[in-house]
């Protein structure tokens, strides 16, 4: 392929029907009023493999020849595009093996063993995995299936800007996650054809904000090193065959911070009842950063595969940030009865408490003063201040501390 075309777009969603569900775009109420516009999600964390990865390995797959295939696939990944391709060569029959980060989470691994591919663990990032892989290639003669830097690939991926438009004819922003960058690729080349007034955003975890500092410097760059939770993105360097399509077909990138990963993480779940893995998430985030209202936008929520432990750390620390869940410190005499006097004043706030943390020595003088450590439940941030602010008026001077459950 010397270049993205409509007429291979058009063939790429005739094939990629054949291995994916129908994701239909969901209206959020929620979303639409948080930011001033009318946001549709794109939910391919409903996709067969949890992911739209399978668009692009599948379609990938099916240009190769018998004998390109009979020598075996291999591929990096950090999870989404292992499984695509294990699950797309398990449907051709043919062997696959995928060189994954260690530090992949257990569920894609996993998952991917259930598609019958043989994994290789290795290296903290996906560039150091990716590197193994084209190592183990050579060594065994595999055809290569590149996760992003392949026009091949980034055309799988692009039916879903097809579908975006059969659904939203009427749609004039796109926001999508990018990591190495192939999703970005073939949803913004497409979705110019189809339409040149839409305006496509691409969005990165600022721990991994790769492409914008390849914007920044006019070329591909790869940065030092990367740090953040968004695993599926955290690539250091974006593709170099698809970076052209990339500069002239994304009209902006938005980097969003972890913090704002977990918030979202919980508006999802609770608003939509959607489990949306970190990566997917960024687009959710982005929605606080537009700088416009009234628009029609699309949040592509590209993968949902998050294990179970992740989960819960994503969880507590989002009832963290948004104050549902806090740490008090407050000094009593250590008299009987103290305790449950500091109880009635929180119950009487509607405040529940969760953990206590008795210190008898935080002074010499234990008569004078004991720490009382009070992890407590709240509805959000006002109720939070309410119960302070009761505390203080019974002179309990309470101070909040670093909350650890």
């Amino acid at each position: 392929m010397d270049m993205l075309t409509l007429d291979k777009f058009e063939e790429a969603s005739k094939i990629v029907t054949e291995v994916t569900h129908e994701t239909k775009l969901i209206y959020s109420d929620y979303f639409s009023e948080k930011c001033g516009n009318d946001v549709y999600l794109k939910p391919e964390n409903m996709q067969l493999t949890g992911a739209y990865k399978l668009r692009g390995a599948y379609y990938k797959i099916s240009t190769l020849t018998d004998e390109e295939r009979a020598k075996g696939l291999i591929t990096a990944s950090a999870g989404n595009h292992a499984q695509g391709v294990a699950y797309a060569a398990k449907k051709y029959g043919v062997k696959a093996t995928i060189v994954m980060p260690t530090t992949t989470p257990l569920i894609k691994v996993n998952r991917t063993k259930s598609y019958g591919a043989d994994v290789v663990l290795y290296g903290d990032v996906y560039d150091e995995a990716c590197a193994k892989a084209y190592e183990l290639a050579d060594e065994h003669g595999y055809t290569f299936i590149h996760p992003f830097d392949d026009l091949a690939v980034a055309t799988g991926q692009g039916t879903i800007a097809m579908e975006i438009f059969k659904e939203l004819p009427l749609v004039e922003y796109i926001l999508v996650p990018v990591g190495g960058g192939g999703l970005a690729t073939g949803i913004s080349t497409l979705a110019k054809l189809l339409n040149p007034k839409i305006k496509v955003i691409g969005v990165e975890p600022s721990g991994a904000a790769s492409l914008t500092e390849s914007f920044k410097n006019g070329k591909v760059t790869t940065l030092p090193s990367v740090s953040t939770i968004a695993d599926g993105t955290a690539v250091k360097t974006p593709g170099s065959n698809i970076f052209p399509y990339l500069q002239e077909n994304i009209d902006e990138i938005i980097t969003v911070d972890d913090d704002e990963l977990i918030v979202a993480f919980l508006d999802m779940v609770e608003n939509h009842k959607m489990i949306v893995e970190n990566s997917g998430l960024l687009t959710v985030a982005a929605l606080n950063h537009l700088g416009f209202e009234g628009k029609k936008v699309v949040s592509v929520l590209s993968g949902g595969n998050m294990d179970v432990i992740t989960m819960s750390s994503v969880v507590q620390q989002g009832l963290i940030f948004r104050d549902r869940i806090f740490t008090v410190s407050v000094l009593l005499p250590d008299k009987p009865g103290m305790l449950a006097k500091v109880a009635e004043v929180i119950a009487a706030q509607q405040g529940n408490v969760i953990k206590l943390e008795h210190n008898q020595f935080v002074t010499t003088n234990r008569s004078a003063a004991v720490e009382l450590r009070i992890t407590l439940e709240a509805f959000g941030s006002d109720h939070k201040k309410q119960i302070l602010k009761a505390l203080d008026k019974e002179g309990y001077k309470p101070k909040q501390v670093r909350t650890s459950l």
